[in-house]
């Protein structure tokens, strides 16, 4: 009675669509709900397990795939939806497959089609389901429109529906976006209206241009996959209509059960829930969290900080402990106690000085630094020379007439035994050493900066 109360209330505050409308959020649903043990002809159809009734109100945004909430169900509990009809050749078809399996689902019909054709719109609500809407023209970029055009979408979507079923009552205020295409503004707007924005959990892709069996793969592993939710399909669709009977044998065979959904009304209250039964993995008794008691604030008693430990409290002296305790096999040393510890501070903050070389210790005497220039000089050359060219042997001199009688000279005075053979072989090896000696400095000038390495000359 209480719930009944409240929903009355919050339809009275609500300047609601429903209102302006002049219709009721009633939906005319079959009193018996059609379990498998009363589905006439059929014993062994699916059924529907239960319903469940919602008040779009207290959860106005469901389906993970794009919001954080979904349907409270069970594990293995389907809800089947279906957009975009009625359209007669494939639509009729789907309302006589889910009635050959008792089994009831969600329409959500655009207003275009339902103004088309209203007898297919009281065919569906005839059967037991509940009619919702899908706008007026299923625009596919509606998430882009100004707002005005998309409230006018919906709204026309929903006047065609309430004229289609011509008996003063009106859809479900179940509303979902055509192509998904959401946005904030459409968000506020549905919930302002006390419409029940309908996302999905998985879909079956029965809108591209893919095989029964692709739909019917699509649609089981993606189940399998959440163990539970709400099935987005399209009546509309042929490949739909090959892939239904299919998929709801294999829902039977594997023990998923179909829940129909109807909304709040003042003589049909809300099926009470828990708020974390509408996620779509909710805690558990088994999860501690969930039975914690709920603290809305959180005062402190004091403000005063906790007395820390100063930095000289920490001694390094307590690492050597710790390895002589590992070198120990385990055995433990006494510990001292870490703090307080007694320490001496300077005082004033003064920190004691430490010493400072005198500058003879850096003082180097002369016959040194003598000795460490001339050790620099030779080790200069000898990189200069690494550096320079291979030498190469000079041409000998062309021998004149007098150089050759005296070179004769020399041999024989040589071959007899005589002394005067290294005077002038010394007095000769000057006179080249002098020829050569420009034309050395002249090469290595030249050349200064080129390096010989492997027979290669590299600049």
């Amino acid at each position: 009675m209480i719930a009944s109360v409240g929903v009355t209330l919050r339809a009275r505050k609500s300047a609601t669509l429903w209102a302006v409308l002049g219709v009721g959020l009633s939906v005319v649903i079959p009193a018996q709900l059609a379990l498998a043990a009363d589905c006439p002809g059929h014993p062994d159809a699916l059924g529907t397990s239960r319903t469940l009734v919602v008040d779009p109100h207290e959860y106005p945004l469901i389906g993970t795939m794009q919001y954080a909430k979904t349907l409270p169900l069970k594990d293995h509990e389907v809800v089947l939806t279906f957009d975009d009809g009625p359209l007669p050749k494939n639509s009729y078809q789907v309302l006589d497959i889910l009635a050959a399996q008792c089994v009831k689902a969600t329409f959500f019909l655009v207003g275009a089609q339902a103004k088309a054709n209203p007898e297919g719109v009281r065919k569906v609500r005839d059967a037991g389901h509940t009619v919702a809407t899908h706008t007026q023209n299923h625009p596919s970029n509606i998430q882009r429109m100004p707002i005005d055009r998309a409230q006018k979408e919906i709204e026309d979507g929903i006047a065609s529906v309430t004229s289609a079923l011509g008996d003063g009552t009106g859809p479900a205020p179940f509303f979902r976006i055509p192509g998904l295409g959401r946005n904030d503004a459409i968000e506020a707007y549905t919930e302002s209206q006390g419409l029940q924005l309908w996302s999905a959990d998985f879909p079956a892709d029965d809108w591209y241009r893919i095989s029964p069996q692709r739909v019917y793969d699509l649609a089981i592993k993606r189940l399998e996959a959440k163990g539970k939710g709400i099935l987005l399909l399209h009546d509309i669709q042929a490949r739909t209509v090959a892939a239904l009977p299919k998929i709801l044998q294999t829902l039977k065979a594997r023990g998923y059960r179909i829940v129909h959904v109807v909304p709040a009304a003042p003589d049909r209250p809300a099926t009470p829930t828990e708020p974390q039964q509408w996620y779509i993995n909710p805690t558990t008794e088994t999860v501690a969290t969930s039975r914690w008691p709920k603290v809305p604030t959180f005062a402190y008693t004091a403000t005063a900080a906790s007395i820390s430990p100063a930095w000289f409290d920490f001694d390094w002296r307590d690492a050597e402990l710790g390895m002589l305790t590992r070198r120990m096999r385990g055995v433990p040393l006494a510990q001292r106690t870490k703090w307080p510890q007694q320490i001496v501070v300077a005082e004033n903050g003064a920190a004691a000085a430490l010493a400072i070389p005198a500058a003879s210790i850096f003082h180097l005497p002369e016959s040194a630094d003598a000795t460490m220039l001339g050790t620099l000089r030779r080790a200069e050359q000898v990189a200069e020379a690494a550096l320079e060219p291979e030498a190469k042997p000079e041409p000998a001199p062309a021998r004149t007439g007098k150089s050759r009688r005296q070179a004769r000279g020399a041999l024989t005075r040589h071959a007899h035994g005589g002394p005067a053979v290294a005077r002038p072989a010394a007095r000769q090896g000057r006179h080249v050493a002098a020829r050569a000696a420009p034309k050395q400095a002249a090469s290595a000038k030249k050349k200064q900066g080129s390096v010989r390495v492997a027979g290669l000359k590299k600049r």
